[in-house]
């Protein structure tokens, strides 16, 4: 057992050993190491001001990932390299990404400065050459700016991301590495008391054991849900279990038959690989939140979370997605659809958690279609999610999986628009409308904030409809913007 949490920064190990186990990064950056530089913006992972870069090892190499602080927990940063961007210039030498921010007039009222350039920061120091308009609009889609406006900014990452990074930071990559590396150990984290604590257990068997002696205690993944109960609601939480530290929960294998993926596997790294079962998922998770989101929020956090409006757990649904619970020394499995009872609860007993999903890949004449409705293209929740999996064989339709979000108290099958569609003639769109219709028999929505009940219903018919085209074969770019092919040699 570790007593203390352990970080790396600007090449020294920091260790803290008294910790609130509700304290955001951002605070301990800018109250307890004066690293003003950091800005706190909206307070709930929108605005990217208070973007900073984390450096994990992952596979043995070192990555480097742009995190939003005010909602990162402090505890989370065990083991990794933390850069802010106060740690970027050398001496009177601005980092390249800096310059380039000055040179191109990226820059004005300044506070959304620093998040920006970090963000710049961590796609500089990817590798991924060539870098393209849509990798720089990506990494920058958590980051708000409404002084400058994008094109400057965009153009200084043009200029500056072409080139392989040569800062101090990759001169220093390969020791940076091996110290990451000697602060990697298999020690449970526990820092407190049993009243009030922040753990992070390093194995199943540990957390497992830790969660059934504190049921009470609230699990964190990545926090991007967890971190608002505290900076909006102002929640006092005082035992977080964070599983970021269990090792294998991070487990992501890719086969002819599916994907297999542990709890605390991230969107970032769940994106590449569903993009692999079909190029809706892809396109799906790259308008999942944002790029500091989807480097820190986990596809078991979604899931468990539980939320009505969660992008990704009608589409999984749709794809006949199982959930793996674990619970002291036993573990059970269910239809991921099974798994929400109602608004806010889960089938999940005290002490219970999720180990992770399988996804099967759509089979032979099995079409998957699946698409998000938001009021903002980037970093929004959907209105209206609809996922559509259609089993096609002489141009009739043999089986059908129908699953929407935003339309009920939980993410949802439709069993009677899946009836309506099983043998229906695809090439005789007359018949359609009676799909159509049942979608009322099998979703009631409710007005808010987001959309009237009136234009959910209207934008449900309209994706079933979309999908329907799509499978009787007319061609994507009549139904897209982008076809589907051209997200499929993206991904």
């Amino acid at each position: 057992m570790r007593n203390s949490v352990r970080y790396l920064r600007n090449g020294a190990v920091e260790v803290i050993e008294d910790l609130d186990p509700k304290q955001t990064l951002l605070d301990h950056l800018r109250l307890a190491k004066q690293a003003v530089g950091t800005k706190e913006g909206c307070n709930e992972g929108d605005c990217g001001a208070c973007t900073v870069v984390l450096g994990r090892i992952r596979d043995g190499e070192l990555y480097y990932e742009p995190v939003n602080a005010c909602i990162t927990l402090t505890g989370m940063v065990d083991g990794c390299e933390v850069v802010t961007v106060e740690d970027l210039a050398e001496g009177e030498t601005l980092h390249p990404v800096q310059q380039a921010m000055v040179d191109h007039h990226g820059s004005q009222c300044g506070f959304c400065t620093p998040g920006i350039v970090m963000s710049l920061f961590a796609l500089y120091q990817d590798g991924a050459r060539p870098v393209t308009r849509q990798a720089i609009t990506d990494q920058l889609s958590g980051n708000l700016c409404r002084c400058t406006g994008y094109r400057p900014i965009i153009e200084a990452a043009h200029s500056v991301c072409a080139t392989p990074a040569s800062d101090g930071h990759a001169r220093a990559r390969a020791g940076k590495r091996l110290a990451l590396m000697n602060l990697q150990d298999e020690m449970d984290v526990f820092v407190g008391d049993e009243r009030r604590f922040f753990a992070a257990p390093a194995s199943i068997n540990s957390l497992a054991s830790l969660y059934l002696e504190h049921p009470d205690a609230i699990l964190v993944a990545g926090a991007t849900d967890v971190g608002l109960w505290i900076t909006k609601q102002l929640q006092d939480l005082k035992k977080v279990i964070w599983l970021g530290r269990v090792a294998k929960l991070d487990r992501l294998s890719l086969a002819e038959d599916g994907v297999s993926m542990g709890a605390t596997v991230t969107h970032a790294r769940a994106l590449p690989v569903l993009a692999a079962i079909d190029p809706d998922l892809g396109e799906l998770m790259r308008r999942f939140g944002s790029t500091q989101v989807r480097a820190s929020g986990t596809v078991g956090g979604n899931i468990a979370n539980g939320s009505p409006i969660g992008d990704l757990a009608p589409a999984l649904i749709a794809l006949g997605a199982r959930v793996y619970l674990r619970r002291g020394e036993e573990g059970r499995a269910m239809a991921l659809e099974d798994f929400f009872l109602d608004y806010g609860k889960q089938d999940r007993l005290p002490g219970e958690f999720v180990v992770g999903l399988a996804v099967v890949r759509p089979g032979e004449g099995e079409s998957f279609r699946c698409y998000k409705v938001s009021k903002r293209f980037d970093e929004d929740i959907s209105a209206v999610m609809g996922a559509f999996s259609l089993t096609v064989a002489e141009g009739r339709i043999t089986a059908a999986r129908v699953a929407f979000g935003g339309m009920a108290a939980t993410p949802r099958r439709g069993p009677h628009t899946e009836q309506a569609l099983t043998g229906m003639e695809l090439d005789d769109s007359s018949h359609w409308g009676r799909a159509l219709d049942a979608l009322a028999l099998d979703y009631k929505p409710i007005s808010d904030m987001r959309a009237s009940a009136e234009y959910r219903n209207e934008v449900a018919r309209a994706l079933l409809m979309k999908a329907l085209v799509e499978v009787a074969g007319a061609e994507t770019s009549q139904t897209r913007l982008i076809g589907r092919r051209e997200r499929a040699d993206a991904a």
